[in-house]
């Protein structure tokens, strides 16, 4: 099952040298002030997520009583 999921495929592949070449790359393109911003936005925006998800399982098991 995890041999046809890519991400999971993919993540198998990246070493120590290509997350470091990924980080130099993003830190390149961004800067140092700019990273925390945009952690702190995607921080931010997988707890919208996270909380969309808890209301729309909430909201499920009301609408199956009615």
């Amino acid at each position: 099952m995890c041999r046809d999921n890519p991400l999971i495929r993919l993540n198998m592949h990246l070493g120590l040298p290509e997350i470091t070449l990924i980080a130099l790359v993003v830190l390149l393109l961004f800067g140092g002030k700019k990273i925390p911003e945009l952690m702190r936005g995607l921080g931010k925006g997988v707890k919208s997520f996270k909380d969309g998800m808890n209301g729309a399982e909430e909201e499920q098991p009301k609408e199956e009583k009615e």
